[in-house]
């Protein structure tokens, strides 16, 4: 399988991340946090999300925290807010004490975590009596249209790459096993909602050049690819993608976004 790299902040950025700041505000508006609370972001990569929760929610602090440092460092140079900060940590063994914080939240990140339940059960242990437990990913198998119409291209091109198709991969990606994933780790009050943005290209390169980034699992295989086939995938696309006649593309990309709260 080919490798993934989630390291470089501005490719991320590139690809990913500036979708991912529309879907930020979306989900911090349906969570309706009260002012002045202690916010932890796991997974937070580039800080798209701790900034939107800075910009909106007016906390008292947020935390930040990531497996990658070159993540980290992208999170460090754009959230300068002094109400925030940043920390290397894995989602499964968070490195807090138990009811630390008013709402734990996860951004575009859970389902790339190896055990998502132990991940769950520490967003729920480090989580005040009462507070919010929440998250959002990618609808990958059907809402995400900038990688569904890459996968199903891959995919005819070259039968292999179906492997990694994020769509098959995580399976974690829709309503029902976020609903279950949050019921098993003891909250209550659980809810599951669609969170729909436009994903406008100016043109296809402003589509194509993001892939040749080697950021996440289509970037990185792409970046895989001898460079004659390499061209056959961006030949294709280019036939298959909506193009409006002054070249703009425009996509939607979904997200399931889930919450519960702790008891007490």
């Amino acid at each position: 399988m080919t490798g993934e790299v989630w390291a470089v902040g501005e490719a991320y950025e590139a690809y990913v991340g500036r979708w991912s700041r529309s879907v930020a505000g979306l989900f911090l508006d349906w969570l309706k946090v009260p002012e002045g609370r202690r916010w932890l972001d796991v997974g937070c990569g580039t800080g798209a999300l701790t900034a939107a929760v800075l910009r909106v929610e007016e906390p008292a602090e947020v935390v930040g925290v990531d497996p990658s440092d070159g993540f980290l460092a992208t999170a460090r140079d754009r959230v300068t807010d002094r109400r925030a900060s940043f920390r290397a940590g894995d989602a499964r063994s968070l490195p807090f004490a138990d009811d630390e914080f008013d709402a734990v939240v996860g951004g575009l990140s859970l389902n790339f975590v190896p055990d998502p339940g132990r991940a769950v059960a520490e967003f729920a242990r480090v989580t005040a009596p009462g507070g919010v437990v929440a998250a959002y990913v990618w609808d990958y198998a059907e809402g995400m249209a900038i990688t569904r119409y890459f996968w199903d291209a891959a995919t005819y091109l070259d039968p292999a790459a179906n492997d990694l198709d994020e769509g098959r991969r995580f399976p974690l990606c829709r309503p029902e096993p976020l609903q279950e994933l949050w019921a098993g780790a003891g909250l209550g009050a659980v809810e599951v909602r669609a969170l729909v943005v436009p994903t406008v290209f100016a043109d296809f390169d402003d589509y194509w050049r993001p892939f040749l980034g080697g950021q996440g699992p289509a970037p990185s295989y792409t970046a895989s690819l001898p460079e004659d086939r390499r061209r056959a995938l961006r030949e294709l696309l280019r036939t298959r993608l909506p193009t409006k006649p002054d070249g703009s593309i425009p996509l939607t990309a979904r997200a399931w976004a889930v919450r519960g709260t702790t008891s007490g």
